[in-house]
C-alpha cells in the first residue's frame, strides 16, 4: 500500500482510538454478541484476528486458543493489550498493515475479522493477502456490515459514506463480492440486520 495512505489510515484510526470503547462497547457490542461469540465459536488451530481495534472483540473469544491479532493503529493495540492480558489463551498483538504482512505463505488455519473491511484501504488486495497466509482450504470468517442492495438504504449509504469515510468506515462497500474477487470461495453469507450487517465464511483454494 502507498505509504501516504498507509500514514493516513494510522492516523485516522489512532484519532478514533479514544472513542471507540464508549460508541462501540456498549449498545453494539450488546446487540451483536451473541452472533459473534456463535462465530468465533468455531476458533481452530493457528489464527490470525484482523484489526483488533481496543480488543472489544476478545470478550467473545473461546478461551485456550493460538490467536496473533494485528492492527494497523499503535493507539488502538495500547488499549487492547489491557484486554489482550485478561484473555485465558494465547493472544498475541502486533502492529501491522494487512497488505504488507510478513507472515509466510500458509500460516494459519483460520482468519477471523470483526467490522474490518469497511475500512481497509484496498479490501480486495487485503483479502488477497489474508488468503495468501491462510493454508490450503483454511477458512476465513467475518462478521461485516457492508453496503445494501435494498432501497432505499443502499442510496443512504451510498450517500453517508464521503463523511463517514472521513472519520471512519466506509458504508457501501460490497464486501461478499470482495470475497470472492479475492480467490476465495463462498460458503455461507448470513444476513444479520437486513442485508447489512452479516457474517460470511469462506474457504482458500485447496
Amino acid at each position: 500500500m502507498d505509504e501516504a495512505i498507509r500514514n493516513e489510515t494510522r492516523a485516522k484510526w489512532d484519532a478514533a482510538s479514544a472513542t471507540l470503547d464508549f460508541m462501540g462497547g456498549q449498545g453494539p457490542e450488546k446487540r451483536w454478541a451473541p452472533f459473534k461469540r456463535e462465530l468465533f465459536s468455531a476458533m481452530r488451530g493457528r489464527i490470525l484476528f484482523l484489526a483488533v481495534g481496543t480488543g472489544l472483540d476478545f470478550q467473545f473469544f473461546p478461551p485456550d486458543q493460538d490467536i496473533i491479532g494485528i492492527d494497523i493503529s499503535p493507539k488502538m493495540l495500547e488499549r487492547a493489550r489491557i484486554k489482550a492480558e485478561a484473555y485465558s489463551g494465547r493472544l498475541e498483538l502486533r502492529e501491522m498493515d494487512v497488505h504488507d504482512m510478513p507472515f509466510q505463505d500458509a500460516s494459519f488455519d483460520q482468519v477471523y475479522t470483526s467490522c474490518t473491511f469497511c475500512s481497509v484501504p484496498d479490501p480486495v488486495a487485503g483479502l488477497e493477502q489474508l488468503r495468501r497466509v491462510l493454508v490450503p482450504g483454511g477458512e476465513i470468517r467475518m462478521f461485516e456490515h457492508t453496503g445494501s442492495r435494498w432501497f432505499p438504504f443502499n442510496l443512504m449509504l451510498h450517500a453517508m459514506t464521503p463523511i463517514a469515510s472521513r472519520l471512519g468506515p466506509d458504508l457501501n462497500r460490497a464486501t461478499v463480492r470482495n470475497v470472492e474477487r479475492a480467490g476465495f470461495s463462498i460458503i455461507e453469507v448470513r444476513n444479520i440486520y437486513l442485508d447489512v450487517v452479516k457474517t460470511i465464511t469462506a474457504r482458500a483454494p485447496a
